[in-house]
């Protein structure tokens, strides 16, 4: 089991990566497109459009790098409740994001029943 959750581990991290990568790119993509708007007002707009999806995406990151992480590290068992709680919210990033919860939910079914350390 402990095999899984290290895969679980680089999941969530690589989750995070991806998360954080979309939130710039969304950023960078609405700035530019304000830049190339030739407004000033436009430019405003889309860049705070820009940064408010940034910092949802940051937000969405800092959890899983941070899930993702714990169980590389073995930080104990408050990670995997962190974890399908984090799993509850990547149930929505579909395909990727649901698979990666439902990997969750299933390694924390197995785990709540062993008696194994889960690290």
């Amino acid at each position: 089991m402990r095999k899984h959750v290290r895969i679980l581990g680089w999941l969530q991290v690589f989750m995070g990566l991806f998360d954080l990568l979309i939130g710039l790119a969304a950023f960078g993509f609405l700035s530019g497109i304000g830049i190339l708007s030739g407004d000033v007002t436009a430019f405003g707009v889309m860049s705070v459009i820009g940064g408010f999806i940034g910092t949802l995406a940051l937000i969405m990151a800092l959890p899983n790098l941070l899930v993702g992480i714990g169980l590389l590290r073995d930080w104990g068992g408050w990670v995997l409740v962190l974890a399908v709680i984090l799993g509850l919210f990547n149930l929505a990033k579909f395909p990727w994001g649901t698979a990666i919860a439902l990997y969750t939910f299933w390694i924390a079914y197995r785990l709540s029943g062993a008696d194994e350390s889960f690290g």
